[in-house]
Formats: structure tokens, C-alpha cells, sequence
């Protein structure tokens, strides 16, 4: 019913920029929050960030200061600005929101497939 889709991840060097782009599309009424996650190797997933659709937002106190979660409802899409990237930031990262389908059900939970990101030299 509902695919989100992430893109923008690479390989950066230590200190560089990445822009990552979650879109979501199908049967969506509206998208209640949008999130970011990620899962080094051999590690859990953990929340990174989470925007609102009132633009509240959230950061793990790991990325505060360095990354940058944004949306554009018209669009469905999260953004997450990450600059000053270091190594541990490495991971693969995961989009998810809580979408509304009809205005009398309970939002629902959709993840993307994933983005890796790798910050080395």
C-alpha cells in the first residue's frame, strides 16, 4: 500500500556532507511523523532523528549539532542533512514514518529498504 523509498547514501570521507531523501508514496491521507534509523554491523537499530508533522524534531544526542532532519509534506519526503561526518557514523540507514490511509484507522508503521552509508578515508 504504501513504499517509501530512501536515496542519497555513498561513500564520504571523514568530516564530508550527505544529503539522505525518504518518498513515500501509495495510499497515504497524510504522514503523522517521519523518522531515520540506522544499524551498524553487528549492532541494533537505533533512532537517529524524527520530525513531526507538526516540524517537532528529535536527534540522538550522537548526531545533535551535525544532522539535520527535515520534510516537505507536499511531497512526503524526509530529508536528513548529515555534515561532519565521522567514521562511527557508518551504518545502514532506514526511513520510517507513520502513515494515515483513511481518517477513521489508526496510523500504520512502513520502512524503507535501506541506505548504506560509509564515512571512511
Amino acid at each position: 500500500q504504501v513504499q517509501l523509498v530512501e536515496s542519497g547514501g555513498g561513500l564520504v570521507q571523514p568530516g564530508g556532507s550527505l544529503r539522505l531523501s525518504c518518498a513515500a508514496s501509495g495510499s497515504i491521507l497524510s504522514i503523522v511523523a517521519m523518522r531515520w534509523y540506522r544499524q551498524a554491523p553487528g549492532k541494533q537499530r537505533e533512532l537517529v532523528a524524527r520530525i513531526t508533522s507538526g516540524l517537532n524534531t528529535y536527534y540522538t544526542d550522537s548526531v545533535k549539532g551535525r544532522f539535520t532532519i527535515s520534510r516537505d509534506n507536499a511531497k512526503n519526503t524526509v530529508y536528513l542533512q548529515m555534515n561532519s561526518l565521522k567514521p562511527e557514523d557508518t551504518a545502514v540507514y532506514f526511513c520510517n514514518a507513520d502513515v494515515v490511509h483513511t481518517a477513521w484507522r489508526a496510523p500504520e508503521g512502513y520502512w524503507g529498504q535501506g541506505t548504506q552509508v560509509t564515512v571512511s578515508s
